[in-house]
């Protein structure tokens, strides 16, 4: 994996251990020579996994919608900071540009982020590994509720093991490299669907 799409939270929560989480993400990252793709901002988590990663070295690709480009919230230290039209201009270059998504503490957007990347791989508009770090049990209830959706048969059984998740990032990006593809809904029978 030489670079992966990074989701979390423009947000600065007040318990600084987010703030912290995702400096290291940025910065593991780049010790193990993997460019970050992220949302371009320079604010909450999101300018802290940049900080992270640039303070070690390491690329950093921003893609920004324009609207946000110009509210002052763009981080113009990024190795490359691509502006886009919109959001979904903005999570198709995520996609190109990567090699696999992490998706770290966030709000709204980050989910928004998080399943679309599930749903097209399950779809198979790309055969990219979705990782989830669970770090402070955060997305405990996420993974319950992804649970659950396979349980109830809303996750077809080829597709249970999209969603990768870790507590840790050397752990999840161990488990993220062993992601073998599975067979998409598109090259699926009628009968398998």
């Amino acid at each position: 994996m030489k670079r992966l799409a990074v989701y979390c939270g423009s947000a600065s929560p007040a318990d600084p251990r987010y703030m912290e989480l995702a400096r290291d993400v940025g910065a593991v990252l780049a010790h193990r020579g993997i460019g970050v793709v992220y949302g371009g901002g320079r604010l909450g988590l999101m300018g802290a996994v940049a900080s992270g990663a640039l303070e070690a070295g390491g690329e950093v690709i921003g893609v920004i919608p324009d609207a946000l480009a110009n509210s002052e919230v763009a981080n113009h230290d990024c190795t490359e900071l691509i502006t886009v039209s919109g959001m979904h201009e903005r999570k198709q270059r995520f996609t190109d540009l990567s090699d696999g998504f992490v998706t770290i503490p966030g709000g709204v957007g980050t989910m928004d982020e998080l399943w679309e990347a599930m749903s097209w791989a399950q779809l198979g508009y790309h055969t990219k590994p979705v990782g989830l770090l669970n770090t402070f049990g955060f997305y405990d209830h996420l993974i319950a509720f992804n649970r659950q959706m396979a349980e109830v048969g809303f996750v077809r059984p080829a597709h249970q093991g999209i969603l990768i998740a870790a507590e840790t990032m050397p752990d999840l990006l161990c488990k993220m490299a062993d992601y073998q593809p599975h067979t998409p809904i598109f090259r699926m029978k009628a009968d398998d669907l």
